[in-house]
């Protein structure tokens, strides 16, 4: 993949917060914690990936839907959109 580093270093920053969120709901539920607070936390965590999925594929987009020869391949492109739905 051909994306710029600066826009992959801030997906990797997105998804060490995601990770990050992620530890934390794992010792919320050790925890015991209330139910409400752990499905905020996993709502939270699953748009910071979210984000992260949508950057990534606005910053590649070029790259990411091309075939062997270079052409965009638009069912590649709605593909990889409807994944993160």
């Amino acid at each position: 993949m051909e994306i710029p580093r600066e826009d992959l270093d801030s997906v990797k920053t997105r998804l060490s917060r995601a990770q990050g969120q992620i530890g934390g709901i794992i010792k919320m539920v050790e925890d015991g914690r209330e139910c409400t607070d752990v499905l905020t936390q996993l709502a939270a965590a699953q748009a910071a990936i979210s984000r992260a999925a949508f950057s990534l594929i606005a910053s590649g987009i070029a790259n990411c839907t091309q075939d062997e020869d270079g052409l965009k391949d638009r069912a590649k492109l709605e593909k990889a959109f409807l994944s993160l739905s």
